[in-house]
């Protein structure tokens, strides 16, 4: 375009010199041909589309560890321990009150993970000398949704390792309670 604008002003100017007198006698003739500029229509090259490729059937769920519910949780451990008693009918029910014991154990261990626990002191003091001395601790906690990961018995001895899985703003929530 700003092609032709360029000619065109030449050729106005060419023709506005010959109607002007010069002191010349004889002046050519300038002959010109007009030039006619098609404009050319460039099409994009067309985009490829891209085959979608299968996924295997392992790929199309993520695994636990990359699954953002697994990376997003708070998991308390806890090992309980419980001792079977010696005066029992039988070695099973030795285990069941041991296992039992240990369980209990397990819980109260992760309610005072989670809640805290409250102790309370006495001391009773007569003639300068520490007559008795008391520690209450106490834990006051719902605890829900926890699983037994391991149970060992051995020589008398139950201990079941627990685990609880407790979501960030649930975590905040009982912080709070404090």
């Amino acid at each position: 375009m700003k092609k032709i604008i360029l000619l065109s002003a030449i050729l106005s100017a060419l023709v506005f010199a010959e109607d002007t007198p010069t002191p010349q006698a004889t002046v050519e003739p300038v002959v010109v041909t007009p030039i006619v500029v098609t404009p050319v229509i460039v099409e994009a090259p067309k985009k490829q589309e891209k085959k979608e490729e299968a996924c295997a059937p392992e790929m199309d769920q993520p695994t636990k560890q990359m699954s953002p519910n697994s990376y997003n949780k708070i998991r308390i451990n806890v090992t309980g321990q419980g001792v079977a008693p010696t005066m029992t009918s039988s070695p099973a029910q030795a285990y069941a009150l041991a296992k039992r014991a240990a369980i209990a154990d397990a819980y109260r261990l992760l309610a005072e993970k989670v809640k805290g626990v409250r102790v309370e002191g006495s001391d009773k003091i007569k003639n300068m000398m520490v007559q008795r001395s008391e520690v209450r601790t106490f834990v006051d906690a719902v605890i829900a949704e926890a699983e037994i990961i391991e149970t060992v018995f051995k020589d008398g001895l139950c201990e079941v390792e627990m685990e609880l899985t407790i979501d960030p703003k649930q975590w905040r929530s009982i912080l709070a309670a404090r």
